[in-house]
Formats: structure tokens, C-alpha cells, sequence
């Protein structure tokens, strides 16, 4: 049931079984020095008292000793004085049991006491007390000349006067109910550490137990589902969308955990839509940049269907002028010795029409995006096939491309990769198509194709212009160019380290410095691997080796 509590009620359960328990500790331990601070009043108290009744008792001992009676009897005079003696012990009984009577001690007790000290001040204020008691145990001789009998006769009788015996009781009595008293204190006393003692090892135990119940229950509560929220959160930073966390504690903790999740399905919705978006986005710029390249090509091979087609244009002209020649002259004289310049014209016509053809085609088949399927491909024959539309370019002449292929890397010096034909063309057309640009006349780029550590390998070095180290820096960087022409939207290295990367190869650039030429490596699996996301793109600073 407490499961389905919100934290902070179950704080304030944990809370309050904390001041319980706290409330139980404190309770016992006031219980404990009430007693003790009652117990040590009485113990004083009454041992002020028990101090003055001793003292009352031993005058009273002393003034019923038959020496002292002898004494008194002898001298008249010593009475007031005796009397004033015991008075004074009387009295100071007196004041220690109205001290405790002052603070409250057992009524009992002190009802006890009263009434012997009645009985005591009693006997000592009637003035007739000890002169009946003289009367009557008044020896018959004087002291000097009684008899040891005599004196035995006269000690029994003042130890069987009635009167005497009441004082020597009430004083022993006084004395033993004091004492009685304290006794009882004591055990009271022993029984009131007992209660204490129970109530606060009880609390004890039962505040251990709490913190334990209260400290597994923070890690139910409060401890685990935090943890479990941390290792979400770190899944998710890590990019794994799907996951989901479940709490069932029923309180906030799970309340988070909801809203968590809901958070993380509208940022799968949000990435999702995004990823779709960049996608399209990708493909836009890819056929943007196909298509400039395609523009590119088509204004210099337009230069090279020129020529062909204006010889079509002279043949036919000339054929279209040859044959009013020939129809006038087979009509005068009936000769057709210029068959064969028909002959000839013709086949010319044919051959540069094909000429025509083959040249569009091939810009066709480049232009031609087709599906993102990747197979085994010669990067030899593919490479030539861009080389066989590049030769027409306008900024190709007067420059000499040479292409190496290692021997002895496969059967047949072939290098077959596993991409996607139609993105490598575009990749390997737009490096042409770069150090095309950045040489002069008479510059050479050089083309070599190998295989190493499992990747085919195309690099392309050029004699042109080269690149600085913050060129290099910012190479792959969109819309950056530094083209000598002052052509370009800055995409094509972009997009081409983009398919590079997803086809999981690799597009590093070098240059020693500027004016000294520049090298792009391209690597490329040779068998078929996953697709990757773009990678950051990899630079070779100036005067290292790529």
C-alpha cells in the first residue's frame, strides 16, 4: 500500500516514526532524572532529618540515664538547662521536618513524625514532667551513701518510668521511620531506573530498527529509482532511443519516469523527422551538385557535338549540292562517276551521328541517379568511364591525365570495391574536375588505383596549385571553395566525403604548401559493410605524408 504513496507522505511517515521515537527517548529520559532529582530531595531531606533525630534521640538516651535523673534530682537547678538542651534538639527535628514538609515529601510520613514530636514536646512542656518523676524515683539515702542495691533498685525504676519510655519510643520510633522511609526510597528509587532504563533501551531498539526500515526504504523509494533514471538517461545520451523507463513506485519518482519517456518517443518523433528531413536534404544537394556537374560537362561536350554536327551540316550541304550536279548532268550525258563522293559523305554523316550519340550517352549515364544499391564494382573500368566524359571538358586541354592501375592486386589487375557506381563516379568527377582547375597548361594529374590492408585505394595527385594549412583545415567544410575559377558552390568535397564515409571508406587530402600540388586518397572496402554516418572528415596538415 505504502508503494502507491507519494514521497512526501512517505517522508512524513519516515519523519514522524523518527519523532516518535525521538518523543519515546526523550520521555523515558525525563522520567529518569524526575526520578533521580525526586529521590536525591527525599535522600537529603530525610537525611537531615535522620541526622536531627539522631541527635534528639541521643539526648533523650542520655537525659533517661539514671546517673543523669541522680544528677538532676540532686540539683533541681540543671533541669531548666537540661530541658533547654533537648528543646533545642527538639527544635532543630523541628525545622528539618518542616523543611521536607515544605517540599512536598510523602504526607504519610511526615503525619507520623508530627505526631511523635506532639508527644515528645508533650512530655517536655508539662511542668509537673519531672518533678512527679523526681517524686517518685527519688532514692531514700543521699547518693554518697547508697548501697549498690540501692542503686540497682533505683536504676530499674527509672527504666520502667512509663514517661520515660514514651520519650525513649517515640525517639526510636522517630528515628526507625526515618529509616524505614529511606529504605523504601532506595527500592522505589531502583524500581523508577528500571522504568528508564526499559523505556529507553526500548526506544532505542525501536529507533535502530527505524533508521534500518527507513534507510531500506529510501533505497525502495527513493535510491533506486534514481539510479534506474540515471542509467536511462545515460542510454539515451548514448543515442539508444528505444529505451524506456519503468518505475512502478507510484509517486513522483514514476510521475518523472513518465514524462521522461514521453519526452524521449517526441524526441525519437523529432530525430526521426529530422534524420528524414537531412535525408532529403542530402539527396536535394546531391542531385543539385550531379546536376551543376552535368551543366558543368554539358558545356564542354556541347563544344565537342559541335564539330561532328558541323561536319553533318558540310557533308549535307555539300551532298544536297552535289546531287543538283548530278541530276542535271545524268539528264545531259547520263555519267554517275560521283557515286563515290556520295558514297563518302554518307558514311561520314553516319559515323559522326554515332559520334554524337556515343558522346550524349555517356553524359547520360552519368547524370543517371538510379537506386542507392551497392555491388561489386570495377573501379578501373569506372574510373575510365569518368575519364572518357572528363577528356571532353574544356579546362582539360593542354593537360595530361594519366591513369595507373597496380598489376598483380587481382586476376587481371582488376580492383573490385562493393559501392554504389553512380555516387563513386560523382566522387572520382568532382577530384578530376578539382585538380583540372587548379592547374595551369602543361600541369598532369596522375590517377592510381592499388589495394591495401582490405581497402581499394584511389589517389589523385595533381601538379596544380596546392593547398595551405587552413585550406586544409576548412576543406570539407559546406559552401567553403577556394576555386581558381571563381565557379563552384562549395558542396562537392562535402557531398563526396559524405559517400565516401557512408560507403565506411575514408577521403583524406594533403599538400605540402601552396604551389606545390595536392593529393586526395580515397578508400573503399572491398567487401560489403554497413553503412555508416559521416565521420569527421580527415586532414594531413602541410609536410606530412598522406
Amino acid at each position: 500500500m505504502s508503494s502507491h504513496w507519494r514521497i512526501r507522505h512517505k517522508l512524513m511517515l519516515g519523519l514522524g516514526l523518527v519523532v516518535a521515537v525521538m518523543a519515546l527517548l526523550l520521555c523515558g529520559t525525563l522520567y529518569g532524572l524526575w526520578s533521580n532529582y525526586v529521590t536525591m530531595n527525599f535522600i537529603r531531606y530525610k537525611t537531615a532529618e535522620l541526622a536531627a533525630a539522631n541527635k534528639l534521640q541521643s539526648a533523650i538516651a542520655r537525659l533517661i540515664e539514671p546517673s543523669t535523673i541522680r544528677s538532676l534530682i540532686d540539683n533541681p537547678s540543671r533541669v531548666d538547662d537540661t530541658l533547654a538542651d533537648l528543646r533545642k534538639e527538639l527544635n532543630a527535628y523541628k525545622n528539618c521536618l518542616q523543611v521536607s514538609m515544605d517540599h512536598g515529601l510523602d504526607p504519610t510520613s511526615t503525619d507520623f513524625a508530627q505526631r511523635q514530636v506532639d508527644l515528645l514536646t508533650k512530655h517536655l512542656d508539662d511542668p509537673l514532667f519531672f518533678p512527679n518523676a523526681f517524686k517518685l524515683l527519688a532514692p531514700p539515702t543521699a547518693s554518697a551513701s547508697s548501697t549498690a542495691a540501692e542503686d540497682d533498685v533505683f536504676n530499674k525504676k527509672v527504666a520502667s518510668y512509663e514517661p520515660f519510655q514514651e520519650l525513649r519510643r517515640s525517639s526510636e520510633d522517630l528515628w526507625d521511620q526515618i529509616n524505614h522511609e529511606l529504605g523504601n526510597r532506595f527500592d522505589a528509587s531502583r524500581r523508577h531506573y528500571q522504568v528508564p532504563t526499559w523505556i529507553i533501551a526500548t526506544a532505542s531498539v525501536l529507533g535502530l530498527l527505524c533508521v534500518a526500515g527507513l534507510m531500506r526504504s529510501f533505497y525502495a523509494w527513493v535510491f533506486n529509482p534514481i539510479r534506474d533514471l540515471e542509467a536511462g538517461v545515460k542510454r539515451v545520451a548514448g543515442g539508444d532511443f528505444n529505451h524506456r523507463i519503468e518505475l512502478h513506485s507510484g509517486d513522483e519518482m514514476e510521475d518523472l519516469s513518465v514524462a521522461f519517456n514521453d519526452m524521449i518517443e517526441r524526441l525519437q518523433e523529432l530525430y526521426t523527422d529530422l534524420a528524414r528531413q537531412v535525408n532529403d536534404r542530402s539527396r536535394q544537394l546531391v542531385r543539385s551538385e550531379r546536376l551543376a556537374s552535368v551543366g558543368f560537362l554539358a558545356a564542354g561536350v556541347a563544344h565537342e557535338i559541335n564539330n561532328p554536327l558541323a561536319s553533318i551540316a558540310f557533308c549535307a550541304e555539300a551532298l544536297e549540292a552535289r546531287l543538283g550536279d548530278l541530276l542535271r548532268h545524268v539528264r545531259t550525258s547520263g555519267r554517275g562517276n560521283d557515286s563515290e563522293v556520295f558514297t563518302k559523305y554518307l558514311k561520314m554523316i553516319q559515323e559522326e551521328a554515332f559520334r554524337c550519340k556515343s558522346i550524349t550517352e555517356r553524359l547520360l549515364a552519368f547524370s543517371r541517379t538510379g537506386e542507392r544499391r551497392r555491388e561489386p564494382t570495377d573501379l578501373g573500368q569506372l574510373v575510365q568511364s569518368v575519364l572518357d566524359i572528363t577528356q571532353h571538358l574544356q579546362n582539360a586541354k593542354g593537360k595530361e591525365i594519366a591513369f595507373e592501375v597496380s598489376a598483380g592486386l587481382a586476376p587481371g589487375g582488376r580492383v573490385s570495391a562493393w559501392v554504389n557506381g553512380e555516387e563513386i563516379k560523382s566522387v572520382v568527377l568532382n577530384l578530376i574536375v578539382n585538380a583540372l582547375d587548379s592547374m595551369d597548361e602543361g600541369g598532369k594529374l596522375t590517377i592510381r588505383l592499388t589495394q591495401r590492408e582490405g581497402m581499394a585505394e584511389l589517389r589523385f595527385t595533381d601538379t596544380g596549385c596546392g593547398m595551405t594549412e587552413e585550406v586544409l583545415e576548412n576543406i570539407f567544410e559546406p559552401f567553403f571553395t577556394r576555386s581558381r575559377t571563381g565557379k563552384g558552390t562549395g558542396l562537392g568535397l562535402t557531398i563526396s566525403y559524405q559517400i565516401v564515409s557512408q560507403h565506411g571508406g575514408q577521403l583524406e587530402a594533403y599538400s605540402a604548401g601552396a604551389n606545390q600540388g595536392s593529393t586526395f586518397t580515397v578508400r573503399l572496402p572491398l567487401q560489403a559493410v554497413e553503412a555508416k554516418p559521416a565521420n569527421p572528415p580527415q586532414r594531413v596538415a602541410p609536410g606530412r605524408a598522406a
